[in-house]
């Protein structure tokens, strides 16, 4: 469970992220440009649309600009018709025409510019997540385990969200409010250059509001972002470890942090939504603004000659065009921003260093049940300043059990991960068979081993997909046979859809049921070499002794690897390795070790009593 720590005075938040990312604060890009210089490049692929959707955007504004000119002329023909009492119909009907054939065109213009953007987004995205997911598979396992599972899932998710909704909607809304502003601009400048001051100097009023109300309401944003991660992270571990809370009766300091929390969050939601709102009424002000200048300058100018009416009539259209496109770049620029900084995390991830080409290297191994594995001077530390393994070297012979014990930290999970090949060794080498396992392909070592560890994982799906997960043409029976061996069998059977049934995580399944599932799946795989890590862990006594009998039909005939706490599982070890500080302190049998009054003993010695109970 994940661990917070705030300080809801000063609005700062140390938190390591959870299983689950929560929100993550409005960010700033370290490189703005950099950063769209970086998803134009990733984009070239697709350039076409992009290209496409920025000509489609340009027409569809040009045209949309056309149009109060037309109605100015119209109505200088309406109007010139009821001085003379002779309407011009023919030309009064062409440009009503035309008019509309341009809004029309300018309509199904923006029509194919969205579609084209939209589709540009999505594909864009998609193509984001399947490099990420390649990536986050080529990568070496130190780099995704120097990171917590939150951050990982929050480039995957979110960044990539955030980065498909600016590509979809606000960089395209950006490029047509600023060729509609400037376009507004010149067209209202050509017509007549008093009018177009006017308008001008409202919107420029409007423009500095704006950007006050930007600069003193996007902190109370960001506050927002990080008081609403706070409370969904306090919400998670508080539930997650409810039977926690209320066994130490810390409900009440729960629910005092909660309120503090959501008091701070509803303060700063309000200021950021009550500053934000206010947008749209200075904006409608601003416009009404130039709407009356617009009205008493033009009156005053058609009554002295200087313009016709229709003047009038196209600038109250081009004020409304004009100030527009403010409010949209208001809203657009912090979107913008924002994702220009989740696609640096998006890249900062593509860009990592991948694992070696194993192109050449041995992909596939046969007959490696009568196989050696043999660790020869194996050293290694998962930073250069601290070795783990020091000068490590053994002979594990076919079939043989092998138990490796020890206290916490000694460097018994990372001997597993070293022999899966999980790490590269720092110097030395681990053979099997022979073969060097850095000559074989990853893919390969992995295929070797079954493996049963500590903490159990299985995804959402049917019991069957994740009893047979990783292993083709397995059989009914075969599975079956699995399920039945460490007894988990009959609880399969018991399900609504016994083998079919859909597994969630809301699945009624104890800890223990789970651990046998993982278990079940390590026999139907049946691979050479087994790796087992605390797997009888998490199950009762009674259960524990049926799943090592199964066990012991598993691992007959394999060479076999078990980490072990509770000593009981690995007294009939053909071989057990006490391991301290990474190195190996003493080797024997479970009855030589005992005899030697040394750590192991001591380990033993500490679980149980003089009887052998514990």
């Amino acid at each position: 469970m994940a661990r917070h720590t705030y300080n809801l005075g000063q609005v700062q938040m140390k938190t390591t992220i959870g299983r689950r990312g929560g929100m993550r604060a409005a960010e700033k890009p370290k490189d703005f440009k950099s950063a769209w210089m970086m998803v134009l490049r990733y984009s070239r692929p697709l350039k076409w649309m992009i290209i496409l959707g920025i000509a489609c955007a340009v027409i569809a504004v040009i045209l949309s600009l056309f149009g109060p000119n037309m109605l100015k002329d119209i109505t200088n023909l309406i109007q010139a018709g009821m001085k003379s009492g002779s309407f011009d119909l023919d030309s009064i009907v062409r440009l009503t025409v035309t008019a509309m054939v341009l809004y029309v065109l300018s309509a199904l213009i923006t029509y194919i510019e969205s579609y084209t953007m939209t589709t540009y987004s999505a594909r864009l995205t998609q193509m984001m997540r399947r490099d990420i997911s390649r990536k986050l598979n080529s990568i070496p396992l130190s780099r995704t385990d120097s990171s917590s599972f939150g951050d990982l899932l929050s480039r995957v998710t979110n960044d990539v969200d955030t980065l498909n909704l600016a590509l979809d909607k606000t960089v395209a809304e950006l490029i047509a409010a600023a060729i509609t502003f400037l376009g507004c601009m010149i067209m209202m400048l050509i017509t007549n250059v008093e009018l177009a001051i006017s308008a001008i100097f409202f919107a420029i009023l409007g423009f500095i509001a704006m950007k006050y109300i930007i600069k003193y309401s996007q902190p109370y944003f960001t506050n927002r972002s990080i008081f609403l991660g706070m409370l969904n992270g306090h919400i998670e571990e508080m539930y997650a470890g409810h039977v926690i809370v209320r066994g130490f009766n810390g409900e009440e300091e729960s629910e005092e942090t909660f309120s503090e929390i959501n008091e701070k969050l509803y303060v700063t939601n309000w200021k950021s939504q009550f500053l934000s709102g206010l947008m749209m009424p200075i904006m409608e002000l601003v416009s009404n603004l130039g709407y009356v200048a617009v009205c008493v300058l033009g009156a005053y100018l058609v009554s002295r000659g200087s313009i016709d009416f229709g003047v009038v009539v196209a600038f109250i259209v081009y004020v409304k065009l004009f100030t527009q496109p403010l409010t949209q770049v208001a809203e657009g620029t912090t979107n913008v921003q924002t994702a220009a900084a989740a696609a640096e995390r998006i890249f900062q991830l593509l860009s990592e260093e991948e694992m070696e080409d194993e192109t050449g290297k041995i992909d596939h191994i046969d007959d490696i049940e009568n196989a050696e594995v043999v660790f020869d001077h194996v050293n290694f530390g998962y930073t250069p300043e601290r070795t783990i393994i020091k000068d490590f070297s053994f002979t594990v012979y076919p079939g043989h059990h092998v138990a490796i014990v020890g206290p916490t930290g000694a460097g018994k999970t990372t001997l597993v991960n070293l022999l899966m090949r999980f790490y590269e060794l720092n110097s030395g080498s681990i053979s099997i068979g022979g073969i060097k396992t850095s000559d074989m392909t990853r893919e390969c070592v992995h295929s070797l081993f079954g493996m049963v560890l500590q903490d159990t994982w299985l995804f959402n799906g049917t019991v069957r997909d994740n009893l047979i997960f990783g292993k083709e043409n397995v059989t009914e029976e075969e599975m079956i046979e699995a399920c039945k061996s460490v007894g988990i069998h009959h609880y399969i059977s018991s399900l609504p859809k016994a083998y079919d049934t859909i597994l969630t995580d809301d699945s009624n399944m104890s800890v223990g049921q789970r651990q046998l599932m993982t278990i079940a799946r390590a026999m139907i795989h049946d691979a050479p070499l087994l790796i087992l890590d605390e797997a009888t862990s998490s199950v009762d006594t009674r259960t524990e002794q049926m799943v090592q009998d199964a066990m012991n039909r598993l691992m007959k005939g394999r060479t076999s690897f078990t980490i072990a706490h509770r000593l009981s599982t690995i007294r009939d070890a053909d071989i057990i390795l006490v391991m301290k500080d990474g190195d190996i302190v003493e080797t024997g049998n479970h009855e030589e070790l005992l005899n030697m009054h040394g750590v192991y003993a001591e380990l033993w010695n500490s679980q149980f009593t003089e009887g052998g109970t514990i």
